[in-house]
């Protein structure tokens, strides 16, 4: 199978009939075969009952119900474990997203990528409470990941199903789809997409989501450079902060020592203190981290590194699958 179409819905009854006809059309006549996953994320009006109706009649349609509303993340991460096309399309439920630049992603993705993602060049939303934001937090994450995209927010990428499979997500993550696979050494570009205007309903984002996106980078980066060395970062900065309260409380025992100054009434002592206590804290969480991360890596049988292919004989074959445990 070509494609897997993964679409995470939620309360998106009036959209899910265009939805499928568009999808179909567009990758019908491309020639491609997929399949589309649609995802309920615990949708409170007719979503479920609608995609479950139109499934009776089309063979391409898979519906996933989830327990309760997980967002978005998880709903995506639930129909990207269940895909078996050779390439994944994530794509919004709103109609934002045009299903006709799929089997442009695809030909560019055959160039030689692991992954295409959409660029809003041309966006339809308000500038105050969506656009700025986005341009914003487009600028952040480029500039602390260092992977240049225009539009992290955009969620049609096509990426190819040996690489999703070695992604994990939470939290909020799935703006930072494109941060997470450059761990893997993925081959990442963008191509300009349609985006149109929302039809129907109301947007489930707002400006609110900006402070969940800030706590979801500082985790993208803390993953992205020192999870396999957590104690390079805390460790580091406990060792700055102990060698400064060790020179200031050496300084003062000096004075007090030399000069019989009285240290009860100056603030500079209670400082020294607590950097030297603060610096010892950091030393030891980092040879926690160091510890966890050993056990997150070997429970899981992980390896600090991501195979693309082997070659052998003159055959390169893909890694589709994470690393399993070993075997005897």
């Amino acid at each position: 199978m070509d494609l897997s179409i993964v679409v995470p819905i939620y309360n998106e009854e009036e959209s899910i009939p265009e939805l499928v006809s568009e999808v179909r059309n567009a990758l019908s006549e491309a020639g491609l075969t997929y399949e589309l996953i649609c995802v309920d994320d615990g949708s409170s009006d007719r979503s479920l009952e609608i995609l479950t109706e139109m499934s009776a009649d089309d063979p391409t349609l898979r519906v996933c119900e989830l327990r309760r509303n997980f967002g978005q993340t998880a709903a995506m991460q639930a129909g990207f474990d269940s895909a078996v096309g050779r390439i994944i399309v994530s794509l919004d439920a709103d109609l934002q997203n045009d299903p006709k630049d799929i089997p442009a992603m695809v030909t560019k993705l055959d160039e030689g990528f692991d992954m295409v993602a959409g660029w809003r060049a041309g966006r339809k939303d308000t500038f105050l409470n969506r656009r700025l934001p986005s341009i914003i937090a487009n600028w952040i994450i480029g500039r602390t990941t260092n992977v240049r995209l225009h539009d992290y927010g955009c969620t049609l990428k096509a990426t190819r199903r040996e690489l999703m499979q070695q992604i994990d997500l939470y939290g909020e993550m799935h703006r930072f789809i494109p941060a997470i696979a450059s761990l893997a050494g993925a081959r990442i570009c963008e191509v300009k997409v349609n985006h149109r205007a929302r039809r129907y309903g109301t947007s489930k984002y707002g400006i609110g989501r900006t402070l969940r996106v800030i706590l979801d980078l500082i985790t993208v980066l803390f993953l992205q450079r020192y999870l396999s060395r957590p104690m390079q970062v805390f460790g580091l900065w406990g060792l700055v902060l102990s060698f400064v309260g060790f020179g200031i409380c050496a300084y003062l025992a000096f004075m007090r020592i030399v000069y019989e100054s009285q240290l009860a009434d100056r603030p500079l002592l209670t400082m020294g203190v607590l950097m030297l206590l603060a610096g010892i804290q950091l030393v030891s969480l980092g040879l926690v981290a160091d510890l966890l991360t050993r056990t997150y890596h070997e429970a899981q049988h992980r390896r600090p590194y991501f195979i693309r292919h082997w070659i052998s004989g003159g055959e390169s074959t893909l890694v589709e699958h994470r690393p399993g445990p070993p075997t005897a």
